[in-house]
């Protein structure tokens, strides 16, 4: 009887096993699957498990082990005992050892985010030489239930409470790493009973004991605390997990409706329309947020919530501050968007000018990025032809000035500490960087809006006003025509 009953466990969680991979879409016909081994009892379990449904799921298997060095001889007996086990069982078997003391030290990261960056960089690796289409690791009921502990504890949102996916791409060095956890609905009693039931021997991990890492301090000491509180303290939080990731999923799918009324990709920056963006509700702002973050860097490692908080909190500044995030990231406001991206000085319309330079009046200038053109045509000329007067309107980079109160000698440059004009309408003077606060022009694009000047003053901030002394009146006798042609490229 002993026996039919243990015979049923196993069965059932095979079944639950094949049923959890077919409803996750974890595996599909033909693929090679590169597992994960580490000895213990939950990857030698996977491992044997996946060998047995290899029929049900006619997918191919190999083997991988990565050797951390980090526990001398028990390390080197961990991977020999993987090597035999994949030659029994008749599969190929993939082994790497590095020193991950040596991994930690060069990166300067701690030593459980070394390990793992180490293992799954390995990982990735082996199964783009080997054309595996996935890495399974046996990631186990009662790991995600830690999991979704540890991201509380450090804060984590709805995102961190979602724990360990079912599938899941990871980025490190540059290599996409696809991994599914077949077993995440099976406990690790289940894991350690079936391997029993089959005389599947597997190694313990001595660092498992170690109160240094704070996993296994959640695993040891916090885990039976809360027990006391909840006897059925996993079943809560993997209520809670499940009930974030269905909420997730909505987030992400409103997202992905909205994302292109709210967002374009400039280069390597997401632009956000403001207004429409503020019109969201928090919990769309959060996931927009995440979502651009993703668009730039293809993952959201090191991006905790933390980060995402503080855009939120930065989403009312003043136009002009700069919010910095991991991997040179800049969030930054503007008066009608917000720009996110690594190179938010390439969002400036305007190239840089460098030196004042003299402009040819009349005729053609030629300068970076820039070309000035200038004439000079009689008042009457101009007064009695109306398409002309059509076609030198004041339109931002086209301008007519009195040529007599313009005057000779002619530059252009950008801002410069202590600049005044008289803009256009007013009776008084003002400082040019106010003038270009007041019109709400883009904090980074100040330093290269150009100035046209005489050697008096300032005589038009270009693509905004020309100075009040220097307009066209009923007694100006000719007219300088002036127009600025801007790059080519988009206006942004």
């Amino acid at each position: 009887n002993k026996d039919t009953v243990a015979e049923q466990k196993q069965s059932s969680i095979e079944q639950r096993v094949l049923e959890f991979i077919r409803r996750q879409a974890l595996t599909g016909t033909g693929q090679t699957i590169l597992v994960a081994v580490s000895g213990g009892a939950d990857s030698v379990c996977l491992l044997h498990l996946l060998q047995r449904l290899q029929p049900a799921l006619r997918i191919n298997l190999q083997v991988a082990h990565f050797d951390h060095q980090l526990r001398g001889a028990e390390s080197t007996s961990d991977a020999q005992f993987v090597e035999d086990l994949a030659h029994q069982m008749g599969l190929p078997f993939i082994l790497k050892r590095e020193d991950v003391l040596a991994y930690q030290a060069e990166r300067r990261i701690n030593l459980e985010e070394a390990a793992r960056e180490a293992r799954y960089t390995f990982l990735g690796e082996i199964a783009r030489l080997t054309g595996a289409a996935a890495v399974a690791v046996g990631h186990n009921q009662n790991d995600q239930v830690e999991t979704i502990l540890m991201h509380l504890i450090r804060g984590s949102g709805t995102q961190g409470l979602q724990g360990l996916r079912p599938r899941h791409t990871l980025q490190f060095s540059g290599q996409a790493v696809y991994i599914i956890r077949p077993l995440l609905d099976i406990a690790r009693a289940e894991t350690e009973e079936y391997c029993r039931a089959y005389n599947l021997s597997y190694r313990q991990d001595s660092s498992n004991l170690s109160l240094a890492l704070l996993r296994n301090r959640i695993r040891l000491e916090l885990l039976p605390l809360l027990s006391n509180y909840n006897p059925d303290i996993a079943g809560a939080l993997l209520r809670i997990s499940r009930i974030a990731r269905d909420e997730s999923h909505y987030l992400e799918a409103e997202a992905a409706r909205l994302w292109h009324q709210v967002s374009v990709r400039r280069g390597d920056n997401i632009v956000l329309d403001k207004a429409v963006f503020l019109n969201l509700a928090p919990a769309m702002q959060r996931q927009l947020v995440r979502r651009a973050v993703a668009e730039l860097r293809s993952n959201l490692k090191d991006i905790e919530t933390r980060h995402i908080e503080a855009v939120m909190n930065f989403l009312t500044r003043p136009a002009g501050r700069k919010l910095h995030l991991p991997e040179n990231i800049l969030f930054s406001t503007e008066y009608d968007r917000y720009i996110l991206g690594r190179d938010i000085q390439a969002l400036v319309p305007f190239p840089e000018l460098i030196l004042e330079s003299p402009l040819k009046v009349p005729g053609q200038t030629g300068l970076p990025g820039w070309q000035v053109e200038a004439e000079i045509v009689p008042y009457a000329d101009f007064s009695a032809d109306p398409e002309s007067r059509q076609n030198w309107q004041n339109d931002g980079f086209t301008a007519n000035f009195d040529a007599d109160a313009v005057g000779d000698n002619l530059t252009i440059r950008t801002l410069r500490p202590g600049d005044v004009f008289q803009p256009l309408g007013l009776n008084r003077k003002k400082k040019v960087a106010r003038f270009m606060l007041d019109a709400r022009i883009p904090l980074d694009w100040r330093a290269r809006v150009p100035l046209i000047c005489n050697p008096r003053q300032i005589i038009w901030v270009a693509g905004w006003r020309i100075d009040e002394r220097v307009k066209v009146t009923s007694s100006t006798r000719s007219i300088l025509r002036m127009r600025l042609v801007k790059p080519p490229g988009p206006v942004f």
